[in-house]
């Protein structure tokens, strides 16, 4: 293999592992591809750059995602001027491929924000109810430790925010992917670029809307939640209460169908309804979920209760073709199977924000 095609072979194998995410780190991607393609061992030096590396990904983000991508990046960008509006007292400065627009499936918005405490930031965020978690991360690097704090937003895009001290405002971070100045904006700046390439567009229109924007996985949770201390008919539920039960049916349905979210959320909140309406909880608890699930995560929920009359037989003739004609029916059989297996005292569940950030996860990966 001539260096050119192994260069270029890198290039590809380093890109497909980062575009699919088994691997977040440009220089291990590298090493990894190298290793891969060629026995020897090839110098740093010798490796294809970060840039070509971004370069490649965009093409992969072009050809699997077509103009999807572009509605998402003007979306991505109206939602971090509302989040940098919000923390304009943090001095907000915006990085990363939702600026540069190098975005991909699963990509986050980044912005830095500068402020003498974690509490300066997480106050303007509970104000506004939005959820979040903090983490502090070691890094060791030439040598000397730092601890960067990052704060991870969780909404209808993931967003991250790294702290600094206010009196790192105006020092210029370099780019791991050009090894040039960071690309970055002020609040003022990003405003100014958003209209310079957005002319026809009303920003503050497109603001408004994101600010009414509801986040699904909020809706999952404000449902989820009360269900543990909902508790069940003993004779068909030992197990305990509504929301133990869903957690024990999600862990199954996530083992049946690991990639489809549809199915897994069908599992999670099929009995939320519990929490509403006992007497009639399929339908309270679809009402609940319109607009947030899709046409066949519903269909599922609807029909779940159907499963058991299919079991013992009680089902009528009619209604029983009627779910036969459905290209979901093996899946609701499937749900049904999780819902019976659901039903085990002791069983060892997930925390449910755990659950919500692994479909939040499903949902950035595969859409």
């Amino acid at each position: 293999m001539s260096d050119e095609k192994l260069r270029r072979g890198i290039i590809v194998e380093a890109a497909r592992m980062m575009y699919s995410r088994s691997e977040t780190e440009y220089f291990r991607a590298k090493m990894k591809a190298a290793r891969r393609l060629c026995r020897g061992w090839l110098k740093p030096s010798e490796l294809p750059s970060n840039a070509e590396i971004r370069d490649e990904i965009q093409r992969m983000a072009n050809l699997f995602e077509g103009n999807s991508r572009y509605d998402r990046l003007r979306e991505m960008r109206v939602e971090a001027l509302r989040i940098m509006r919000m923390l304009a007292h943090c001095r907000p400065k915006i990085i990363g491929s939702t600026f540069t627009g190098h975005i991909r499936q699963g990509s986050d918005i980044d912005i830095h924000v500068f402020a003498a405490s974690v509490e300066a930031v997480t106050s303007s965020l509970d104000a506004e109810g939005i959820d979040y978690d903090v983490e502090r991360k070691r890094v060791r690097k030439l040598g000397e430790e730092r601890v960067f704090t990052h704060i991870h937003i969780r909404d209808r895009f993931p967003i991250e925010l790294t702290m600094y001290s206010p009196d790192k405002a105006s020092f210029v971070f370099k780019s791991s992917i050009t090894g040039k100045a960071m690309e970055r904006a002020t609040l003022a700046e990003y405003e100014a670029f958003l209209r310079n390439e957005y002319p026809d567009s009303d920003l503050e229109n497109e603001l408004a809307a994101a600010e009414a924007a509801i986040d699904r996985f909020q809706v999952y949770r404000s449902l989820l939640i009360p269900l543990e201390t909902v508790m069940q008919d003993e004779h068909y539920h030992p197990e305990g209460d509504v929301l133990y039960h869903l957690l024990q049916c999600y862990v199954l349905a996530r083992e049946e169908l690991p990639y489809d979210e549809e199915f897994q959320l069908a599992a999670l909140l099929h009995d939320v309804g519990k929490g509403l309406d006992k007497h009639n909880h399929v339908q309270a608890g679809l009402e609940a979920l319109d607009g947030h699930i899709t046409q066949r995560t519903a269909w599922l929920i609807e029909h779940h209760m159907d499963v058991h009359k299919i079991r013992d037989r009680t089902i009528g003739h009619r209604a029983h073709l009627r779910l036969k004609e459905s290209d979901d029916y093996e899946d609701l059989l499937r749900l049904g199977a999780c819902d019976r297996g659901g039903r085990v005292c002791g069983a060892v569940v997930p925390d449910v924000e755990d659950v919500l950030d692994e479909l939040r996860e499903l949902a950035r990966m595969y859409g």
